[in-house]
């Protein structure tokens, strides 16, 4: 997995960046708050990625903000939610209001995004209400969560595109892994995640 790519901004649109980067120009997928702080063209600029691999294309999706990238990897663990869905989720709202409204259970305001409907809302905030509001709690308690949080996120993504390239079907490589975590909890590396999957297939 790439972690991020840092090089010369050669070209950006809302949409996407690309970086140059010793002469390799990365075409890289952004969300409008990313668009909205990128440098001139031209200049330098770090973008931390999430890389989607499917049988006909490898997508590489870029933040400059950690906790978006960390926010949007939180959002595509939902079932139903994929990066499509998830850059456009980030784009609408910013991670501040999406995660007020997961958190304080506001239906209407995640439904309101484009591509997201009522069930898939509902599904958004009862998967990731718990997990945000503990993060949220350890904060204000001077705990800082956001790198384990973000490290058990990756793991799972990892394991999750491991499993998909392997010939998973994506549903069934989710569910798999919510099995897997719920009964070993979330500190598993992507290694033990993957081999607890292939076991129970």
């Amino acid at each position: 997995m790439i972690a991020y790519i840092e090089g010369k901004l050669a070209y950006k649109d809302p949409a996407q960046a690309i970086l140059d980067v010793n002469g390799i120009g990365y075409e890289i997928k952004i969300s409008l708050a990313t668009y909205g702080k990128l440098p001139a063209e031209g200049d330098k600029a770090k973008l931390y990625t999430f890389q989607h691999i499917k049988e006909d294309a490898h997508t590489l999706y870029g933040f400059l903000d950690p906790n978006e990238r960390a926010l949007f990897l939180h959002l595509i663990s939902v079932s139903g939610i994929g990066p499509g869905t998830g850059i456009v989720m980030v784009s609408s709202m910013s991670v501040g209001e999406i995660r007020h409204a997961i958190i304080n259970e506001d239906v209407r305001a995640i439904q309101s995004i484009k591509g997201v409907g009522p069930k898939t809302a509902q599904r958004v905030i009862i998967d990731l209400r718990d997990r945000l509001r503990k993060d949220e709690l350890l904060a204000k308690a001077g705990v800082d969560t956001v790198p384990l949080a973000r490290a058990h996120n990756t793991n799972r993504s990892e394991a999750l595109s491991a499993l998909v390239t392997l010939g998973f079907a994506r549903s069934a490589a989710e569910k798999t892994l919510d099995q897997i975590q719920n009964k070993h909890g979330n500190d598993l590396s992507v290694e033990e995640l993957i081999k607890f999957a292939l076991k129970s297939n």
